[in-house]
């Protein structure tokens, strides 16, 4: 149960596109703000990019919310711009200690608690790597807590960020948060070629927007009948060759003929067959309006 005074706020990393929310825990803080988190990196300056609501509006689990522990003063900013200073020189001396080991890994960023006291380096490899040497080296020249952590090749484009074939920002970098699964099914689903090198993004995965429009084609899939099915048009049977959803135009084929007819012409018939269907069996959405 949430007492009347619990509050919280949303934030953003200044490295990190996602939204989180953080209890604000009686503070004053305002949109625009800079505040203090602790995360499991240890203390962290974020931007504050919400007004300060009721916490039982919020309808996340409580084991997800992050703590503010105050709002930034002008020591934690000064020490977030040492700790920017130092991930560089860090990054430095980590590639220069890859090199001179040996080790098949890419370093992709060094990141400090606002204290100093701990430093978090994210790096990427095809296989598994042995860093033991590694983290005993950059202990005892950095004289901090040392922590690695591998990411995989989606991280790695989100960290990077780059532009997409739609000549936008990649939304992984943008607004994506967390990753879902993103398979060959949904392009299937969608009619697209299968063509590998045009489905993948930057970081040779499947792209994301596949993900984004599947349940909407799922949806119109349920209205109309599925290809290779028979129907009547003007008097004539015709079979569905391929259906263009966005252009709501099928394509209906015989022995004869191929006609392009739109779907509001081509499945009067068949549409009304589902509207006078019974609700348990037709088990499909209905249109708005």
């Amino acid at each position: 149960m949430h007492s009347e005074n619990d509050k919280y706020v949303a934030i953003n990393y200044k490295d990190y596109p996602k939204t989180y929310f953080a209890r604000v825990n009686n503070l004053e803080l305002h949109y625009g703000d800079e505040a203090v988190i602790s995360s499991d990196l240890g203390l962290e300056v974020v931007d504050v990019v919400s007004e300060v609501h009721a916490l039982e509006d919020l309808k996340m689990p409580e084991g997800k919310l992050l703590n503010v522990v105050r709002k930034a003063n002008a020591r934690d900013l000064r020490n977030y711009e040492q700790s920017e200073r130092d991930a560089k020189t860090t990054m430095e001396l980590v590639k220069e200690k890859i090199e001179e080991l040996k080790l098949n890994m890419n370093p992709l960023s060094a990141k400090y608690s606002i204290d100093l006291r701990k430093v978090l380096i994210t790096y990427v490899a095809e296989e598994r790597v042995d860093f033991r040497e590694l983290l005993r080296h950059l202990s005892n020249s950095l004289k901090v807590r040392v922590e690695l952590k591998q990411i995989g090749e989606r991280d790695k484009a989100k960290a990077i960020g780059s532009l997409g074939p739609c000549g936008m920002e990649t939304c992984c970098s943008r607004f994506i948060g967390e990753f879902e699964t993103v398979s060959i099914n949904m392009a299937k689903n969608q009619g697209l070629a299968i063509n590998i090198p045009k489905l993948s993004g930057l970081c040779g995965k499947f792209k994301c927007c596949l993900k984004f429009e599947n349940t909407m084609y799922n949806e119109m899939k349920a209205e109309y009948p599925p290809l290779n099915t028979k129907i009547m048009y003007k008097g004539n049977s015709y079979h569905i060759a391929s259906m263009n959803y966005l252009a709501e135009e099928a394509k209906l084929q015989n022995k004869e003929e191929v006609l392009f007819v739109k779907f509001d012409e081509a499945f009067v018939d068949y549409q009304q067959k589902l509207a006078n269907m019974p609700e348990k069996q037709c088990n499909c959405p209905k249109k708005n309006g």
